[in-house]
Parts: structure tokens; sequence; C-alpha cells
């Protein structure tokens, strides 16, 4: 068990970690669509990049997310084939949003020894994400 400080320290060591083994710089929030963004989530039990809808206009969302439905297929097919769609997902904070995830189980970021698959993992499924982005901006755009 490890302290919260511990802890903390653990994970600020990781996502410097991260950031010196892959200076890349990432779309992330920089999407210049609003209300779509895009995270790196690591925990004690899983990793997880995903593409948040969460404008604050529910019409707006639903908007978003029924292109990004329209775009699923592909998406699975060139792209990612894990990823999993969720129009309905409450973050911690209660706020509802919709998400695009791909997810991998069975790390955490209190064990060192699985930081490398981690970190493997979060690059290679953000630049699947990136490309699908980048490749079909437009339509999310109309």
């Amino acid at each position: 068990m490890f302290s919260k400080e511990e802890s903390k320290q653990l994970r600020q060591g990781f996502w410097i970690a991260f950031g010196k083994s892959f200076p890349k710089k990432w779309i992330l929030y920089n999407t210049n669509i609003k209300g779509l963004t895009f995270k790196f989530y690591f925990d004690l039990k899983r990793a997880t990049v995903s593409l948040d809808v969460d404008h604050p206009d529910l019409e707006k969302r639903i908007e978003l997310w029924e292109k990004l439905i329209s775009l699923k297929s592909i998406l699975q097919n060139d792209f990612l084939p894990q990823s999993q769609f969720e129009d309905c997902f409450i973050l911690e904070n209660n706020k509802e949003i919709s998400r695009i995830f791909v997810e991998k189980k069975g790390v955490s970021i209190h064990n060192k020894s699985t930081w490398q698959e981690t970190m493997l993992f979060l690059k290679n499924t953000m630049e699947c994400f990136e490309g699908f982005f980048l490749e079909y901006k437009d339509i999310l755009e109309e």
C-alpha cells in the first residue's frame, strides 16, 4: 500500500517518463472543435485513451456524437478495432459525456514493471486516434 504522497510521486514519475520517452505534441484539447477532446488515463487497474464528447449544449453534443457514430465502422475497421463507444459515460464529478475509448487492463500506475507496456499502449493508441481524427476532421467540423 502506498501513502498518498508516494502515489502522487509515482503518478508524476510515470507522466514525466512518458513525456520524455515520447516527446510529441499530442492534439488532446487542441482539436479546434468545441466539446471534443482526447485524453490519456492511467490508474491502479487500467490505462485508457479516449475521445470525449462533452459539449455543454446537449443538442450539439448529440450532433457531434452522431457524426462519430456514422464513422464507427471506419474507426474500428481501419484504425482501432478494439474501440468502444459509450453514448452515456458518467465522469467522477457526475458529469455526463459521450466517449470512445480503448482500454488496457492488468496494468497499474503503482507497478513500474507495467509502465513500459502502458507507455507503448498509450502512444500507439493515441497515434491511431489522432490519425483517424485528422483524416475525418472535416466531417466532424461541419
